[in-house]
Formats: C-alpha cells, structure tokens, sequence
C-alpha cells in the first residue's frame, strides 16, 4: 500500500489508524516530531500576536480615548471570522493544511508589518487600525479553521486532548508574557515597535510549517468535490443531529459572548478603575494568562472521567468568579482581583479546551474542518457581539458594571446548557 492509499484511510505510515490507536500519556502529543515543531513556532509567534493584541488596544485608547472605540475595533478584527468561518471550514476539508497555512501566516505577518510601518511614520489613524484589524479577520477567517484542524492530522485521535490542551498552554504561556513585555515596550518605545515585533515573531511559525514531514502526518479520507453549500450543510447538519455537540458550541458561545470580554474591558479598568496604567493592564491580563496555562497543563497531564461536567463547571468558573472580580474594585485590594482573574483564566481553559475536544473527537474525518468551523464561529462571533455589548455597556455604566451584567448572563448560559444535556440523555 502506497502513501496516499494509506493517508485516504486515515492512517498515519509509522502508527497505523489514529481512530483505532489506544490513547496515550497526558503528553503524548509531544512524542510527534510535527507537533514538537509546530508548538514550538506557534509559541514563539504567540509571544508576538499578544504584544500586538496590548498595542492595538493601547493605541484605539490613546487615539480615540473611547471604550467604545476598542470594541469597534475588535468587532471589525472578528467579524469576517463570523461571516466566513463556515466557508473556511469547507476549504479546510479540501486543502493541502501545511501548505495553506504558508499562505495565511504570511498574509498575516504581512499585516502586522504594514500596521507597524504606520505607526512607526507617525500616519496612524483610527482608520487605519480598523482596515488592518479587518484585513486580519478575513485572513483568520481561513486560518483558523485549518490551523485547528490541522492538530488531528499532526497527532492522531488518541493524543487530540494533549495537544489541544498544550495548545491552550502555549496560546496562554505568550497571554502571560506578551502583554506583560507588551505593557513595559510601551511606557520606553511606544506601540509601533510591538507591531514590527509580531511582524518578526512569524517566522518562527513559517519555519516550523516548513520543517515538517508530510509523510508522518494523519490524513482523513478525500472530500468528494461537491459544491459549497452542499459542503456547508453537511458540517451544519452534524451540529443539529448531535445533542453535545451543538449544546457545546452554543455555550462556549454564549459564555464566550458575555463573559469573556478581556480584550475590551481590561484596558479600561486598569486605567480609569484601578489606576494602573499600561503596565498594570498587562499585569492582569498576565494574570488570566497564568490561571489559562494551568488548566492547561493540568488538562493535558491528567485523564478527564467526565468531560462534559469538566465543561459546564469551566463555564459556571467563568460565571462565578467573573461577578466577584466586578464587584472587587471597591475593596482597594489588588491582589484578589488578580486572584480572581486567575481563576477565570482556569475557568475558561476548562470550558474551551473540552468542548473543542468534544466537537473534534465527534466528527469524522472527513467533516472535521466544517463541523469545527461551526464551532470557531460561534466563538468568534461572541468577539464581535460581545466588544459592542462590553463597550456599549461600559460607557454607559462603567466597565465593572458592564463585566458584572456579561458574568450573569454567562451564568444563564451555562444553567441552559445543564438542562440541555440533562434533558436529552433522559430521551
């Protein structure tokens, strides 16, 4: 049997069928050479995308000083993911993954070159963010979908959890250290270096995409050539048709929409609330970072017994400590808000990390991409939704009363979705 013969079953030329392979250790993920390359050069371009994420913030406030403002613009980075995310899942199906990625990457250090360029001249306006923030979503718009997708064909079924929690470990080990570089970078030389830092940080990703051996990576079955909307409802139906899937991604959804607005708030209470200025803002940023990559970590080490009550208590996590982290202002004491956010950071990683395994672990091969892409949608459309109903709320009451009224209606979400799964398994 050839290599293509064998990569149309699904199986992997060194380790035979991922679907039938027993699971492994916690970091069994690590034990791929692909994906060895791939968290590496994900990790180091992380640390860049999340100085980016600080000075994009930092930059609509000084320019604009509206709360408001900075939603506005995080709607625009996300809201071609919305629109197009289903369709990204399609082309996920069909594309050669590696190679479509070269491309996305590119494209998106492209991006943050010319944002820097900007800044750096001293022509940087409002406008110009807001096109760069929607260039950058119509990019993640194709990337994210196959980049996610990507993990099962670098390791197999058994070893998905490890790597997606891995995953969330890097994706918040650069949430901890970018925003906190990020923060000192723009008290000494200003927020245009940090997009030229981002512009840099993607060769390492390139790098690692061009290291790796196609011929050890897990294939799906081909996808049959159909049409794009026949492609789209056949990923669309899987969601209706499977009880903890679509509860699944309704409630990273809703959880993600209300009680997830970081990017938004943060910036805001750390100068108006708790007056602590750029580096304050990423010490609690760092702060949710460091409770993401322990959930993280402890996911990846240790087997889950019960995924789905894993989920639902991330969720309620989300909820809980989310309303006392608003409520803590008033108390003058810092280090519980950090505490608090740390929790929340654990919370979340809970949440996202085990639905994403559950909606990937549920879809067969050749649907991965489109029913994943129903998922990503949804999370990232709460970014766009949820930066207007932050911001809007903020200025209009306060950023604390804006995050106590998004971790209610987490708390609604997360009680709908118990229901929800209660209700079917009595079916």
């Amino acid at each position: 049997m050839n290599r293509r013969d064998r990569n149309e079953r699904g199986a992997s030329p060194r380790d035979g069928d991922a679907r039938s392979a027993s699971p492994t250790s916690g970091w069994g993920a690590f034990r791929h050479p692909n994906y060895q390359l791939f968290w590496t050069g994900q990790l180091l371009s992380l640390f860049g995308t999340w100085m980016q994420s600080v000075a994009q913030a930092w930059l609509v406030l000084r320019l604009s000083n509206s709360a408001w403002q900075v939603g506005a613009v995080t709607a625009l980075q996300f809201a071609p993911v919305t629109l197009l995310g289903l369709v990204g899942g399609v082309v996920s199906d069909r594309v050669n993954k590696r190679r479509a990625l070269l491309v996305t990457q590119s494209c998106a250090a492209l991006q943050a070159l010319a944002l820097g360029l900007l800044t750096v001249s001293g022509h940087v306006t409002i406008a110009h963010v807001m096109v760069m923030a929607t260039i950058l979503g119509f990019v993640n718009a194709f990337d994210m979908p196959i980049r996610q997708s990507f993990v099962m064909e670098i390791v197999g079924r058994p070893d998905l959890m490890s790597a997606i929690s891995f995953n969330s470990a890097a994706f918040n080990t650069a949430r901890i250290v970018g925003p906190a570089i990020g923060g000192l970078l723009i008290a000494r030389i200003d927020v245009g270096a940090l997009f030229l830092l981002n512009a840099a940080s993607f060769l390492a990703v390139l790098a690692s995409l061009l290291g790796m051996r196609e011929s050890t990576l897990f294939a799906g079955p081909r996808v049959p050539r159909d049409s794009l909307a026949a492609g789209l409802q056949a990923g669309l139906a899987v969601v209706r048709r499977d009880p903890l899937v679509r509860t699944a991604v309704l409630l990273v959804g809703g959880v993600a929409t209300f009680g997830l607005n970081f990017g938004v708030l943060l910036p805001v209470m750390a100068r108006d609330v708790f007056k602590i200025g750029s580096s304050g803002f990423g010490l609690l940023m760092a702060s949710a970072g460091v409770g993401s990559v322990t959930a993280g970590l402890a996911l990846a080490t240790r087997p889950q017994r019960d995924p789905v009550r894993t989920m639902l208590l991330g969720g309620a996590g989300v909820a809980v400590l989310g309303l006392c982290f608003a409520l803590s202002p008033p108390l003058h004491f810092l280090p519980l808000s950090v505490a608090l956010l740390f929790g929340t950071g654990f919370s979340m990683i809970s949440l996202t990390a085990t639905a994403n395994n559950l909606v990937q672990q549920r879809a067969s091969d050749e649907l991965r991409g489109r029913v994943l892409s129903v998922y990503l949608t949804a999370f990232a459309a709460s970014v766009p939704l949820g930066g207007l109903f932050a911001g809007g709320l903020a200025r209009w009451k306060g950023a604390p009363f804006a995050w106590a009224c998004g971790a209610v209606l987490s708390g609604v979400a997360v009680l709908w979705a118990a229901w929800e799964l209660r209700r079917t398994r009595r079916r």
